[in-house]
C-alpha cells in the first residue's frame, strides 16, 4: 500500500478499534438493562432500519466518495458532485421517513408488531433523515482524504449514541431511549461533518442548477446499482433476525444477536480496509493503473486473511468462557451458535477488499450478480433451517451465505480485472495459525478464566506474529513500510521481525 492508503487504513482503522471498545463497554449494560427480549426488539428495528438505510445511504456515500475525488476536466466538479447528491439524499430519505410515519399510523400496525413499535417507527423515521447529512458529510470528507477527520465523528458518533443511549436507560427509558440516544449522536455528528467540509465546497451551489456537463445519469446509474448491491449485502446480514424474530421469539433472538456480535468482531480489520480502498482505488481505475491495482488486492487479501486467522482461533478457544462473562449465563447458547456463525463471518470478511475494489471500479453489474446470489442462497437457507431448529439453523444458514460470499467475489474479480488471490500463502498462514493454535490452547487449559482471557489474545497475537515473520507470510519491504508509520520507540521491535524474516540470528539491538 501508498503511504496514503496506508495512512487512510490507519484513521479508519484507529476508529473501528474504538467504536469496538465502545461497543465492549456499553453492550453488557445495555443487554442487562432491558433483557434478552428488549435487546430483541432492539437488534429488529435495528435491522429494519438498516434495510432502509441501504436506499438513503449506500449510493449517496459511496457514490460522492468515488466521484468526488477524481479529478475531472468539469468546472467546479466537486461543488456538482456534493450538490447532486446532497439533494438526492434529501429527497429520497424524506420519502422514506413520510412512509415510516404514515405506516406507524395505520389501523393494522398493532396487528403486525407490538404497540410500543408504533413509537419505535415515528423513532426510526426521525433517525433516518437525520442519518442522512452525516452519511452526505462523512463521504465528503473521506472522498477529499480527510479520514482523520472523518473518522473521529464517527467515534464522537458512537460514544454520545452510548452517553445519551445509557443516560435514559438509568432514567427508565427502555428500547425508545436507545433510539433516541442515535438520533442525538447523528444529528451533532452530522452537523460537525458539514461543518468541516465547508472549506472544500461551496454550499451556495447547493441552489443552483448544475452544469450540463455533469454526468447525471452516470451518477444515477451508479446509484442504483449501489443501492441493489447494498440491499443484497445487507439483506444477508439481517434476513436472519427478521425471520427468526417471528418464528422463534424476541428472546431466541436476542442470544442470536449476541453471538452475531461476537463473530463480526472479525470484521473490524476488512471493514477498514473496504472503506480504505473503494475512494482510493476509484483514482487507479480512472487512471488505468490496473497492476499496482492487483498487486493492492493480492497484498491485501493476504494479510486480512492473516489476522483474521489468528483472531479467528482467539474466538474459538475463549468464546465459551467470554459469552457468559460479558452477557451472562442466559447467553450461554450463543455459544454453539457462534461456533456455526465462525466459518461463514471468516469468508465475508475476506470478501470485503474484494468487494470495495470492484465497488471502486465502477461497473457493478459483476458484483450485484454475485452478491445476489449468496442472497438467495442465504434467504432460503434460513427459510428452510430456522423453523426447525431456531436459531441454530439460522447460524448455518448464515454461515453458508456468508462464505458463498468470498468464493462467488473471487471469481467476479477475474473478469472485473484483477486477482485478489495471486499471493495468498495459505499454507504458511496455516502452519503459524496451528503453532499459534497449540500455545492459545494450552495457556487455556492450565489458566482460570479470567486470566486467560486476559493473558491468552495478546500473548496468542504474540506466538502468532512471530510464525507469521519467520513462515514468510510477511516480506521485509511490508515490515519496512509500517515501520515508517509507526514511532520510532518501536524501531527495535521492527529489527527483530526483519532478523526473523531474513534468517538472522534475532536480537533486539541494532
Amino acid at each position: 500500500m501508498s503511504r496514503d492508503l496506508l495512512r487512510s487504513f490507519s484513521s479508519i482503522f484507529g476508529t473501528k478499534l474504538g467504536l469496538l471498545l465502545v461497543g465492549i463497554l456499553s453492550t453488557p449494560i445495555i443487554v442487562r438493562a432491558i433483557g434478552s427480549e428488549g435487546y430483541g426488539n432492539y437488534a429488529h428495528l435495528i435491522s429494519i432500519f438498516s434495510l432502509l438505510m441501504v436506499f438513503t445511504k449506500s449510493g449517496i456515500f459511496n457514490g460522492i466518495r468515488k466521484y468526488i475525488v477524481e479529478d475531472r476536466s468539469v468546472d467546479d466538479w466537486h461543488n456538482h458532485v456534493f450538490s447532486f447528491y446532497f439533494r438526492t439524499s434529501v429527497l429520497i430519505s424524506g420519502v422514506l421517513a413520510i412512509i415510516l410515519l404514515s405506516l406507524s399510523q395505520i389501523g393494522q400496525f398493532e396487528n403486525i408488531f407490538s404497540g410500543d413499535y408504533q413509537y419505535y417507527f415515528v423513532l426510526l423515521a426521525v433517525y433516518l433523515f437525520l442519518g442522512q447529512f452525516y452519511s452526505i458529510g462523512r463521504g465528503a470528507l473521506m472522498g477529499f482524504g480527510r479520514e482523520h477527520h472523518s473518522e473521529p465523528i464517527q467515534m464522537l458518533n458512537s460514544i454520545s449514541y452510548a452517553g445519551v443511549g445509557l443516560l435514559l436507560l438509568y432514567f427508565g427509558f427502555g428500547v425508545d431511549g436507545l433510539l433516541i440516544g442515535h438520533i442525538v449522536a447523528t444529528g451533532i455528528a452530522g452537523f460537525l461533518s458539514l461543518w468541516l467540509v465547508r472549506n472544500e465546497l461551496d454550499f451556495t451551489q447547493l441552489i443552483k442548477p448544475l452544469s450540463d456537463s455533469v454526468p447525471q445519469k452516470q451518477f444515477l446509474t451508479f446509484n442504483f446499482n449501489s443501492v441493489l448491491l447494498a440491499f443484497l449485502t445487507v439483506s444477508m446480514y439481517n434476513v436472519d433476525l427478521l425471520l427468526l424474530r417471528p418464528l422463534a421469539g424476541s428472546s431466541e433472538t436476542g442470544i442470536y444477536k449476541a453471538a452475531l456480535t461476537v463473530a463480526e468482531f472479525l470484521w473490524l480489520i476488512p471493514m477498514a480496509i473496504q472503506y480504505t480502498l473503494v475512494h482510493s482505488t476509484s483514482e487507479m481505475w480512472y487512471k488505468d493503473q490496473q497492476e499496482q491495482i492487483s498487486s493492492i488486492a493480492s497484498t491485501a487479501t493476504r494479510l486480512n486473511l492473516s489476522l483474521l486467522v489468528i483472531m479467528g482461533i482467539g474466538l474459538i478457544f475463549l468464546a465459551d468462557t467470554f459469552i457468559p462473562l460479558y452477557y451472562g449465563s442466559e447467553f450461554t447458547p450463543a455459544v454453539g451458535a457462534l461456533f456455526l456463525l465462525l466459518p461463514g463471518v471468516l469468508g465475508l470478511a475476506l470478501s470485503r477488499p474484494i468487494f470495495a475494489i470492484g465497488q471502486g471500479k465502477g461497473q457493478l453489474k459483476y458484483l450485484v450478480l454475485t452478491t445476489g446470489a449468496s442472497a438467495v442462497l442465504n434467504l432460503i437457507l434460513n427459510i428452510i433451517l430456522i423453523p426447525k431448529h431456531g436459531m441454530y439453523g439460522a447460524a448455518v444458514a448464515t454461515s453458508i451465505g456468508y462464505g458463498s460470499m468470498f468464493l462467488f467475489h473471487v471469481v467476479t474479480a477475474r473478469f472485473i480485472g484483477f486477482n485478489p488471490i495471486a499471493d495468498l500463502r495459505i499454507v504458511r498462514i496455516g502452519v503459524a495459525g496451528i503453532l499459534a493454535a497449540g500455545m492459545i490452547f494450552g495457556l487455556k487449559y492450565f489458566l482460570p478464566p479470567l486470566p486467560a482471557l486476559l493473558l491468552v489474545p495478546p500473548i496468542g497475537f504474540v506466538v502468532y506474529v512471530l510464525a507469521s515473520v519467520q513462515m514468510g507470510v510477511v516480506d521485509t519491504p511490508e515490515i519496512e513500510k509500517l515501520q515508517r508509520h509507526m514511532p520510532n520507540k518501536l524501531d527495535k521491535v521492527f529489527t527483530l521481525l526483519k532478523n526473523i524474516r531474513n534468517g538472522e540470528h534475532p536480537t533486539l539491538h541494532h
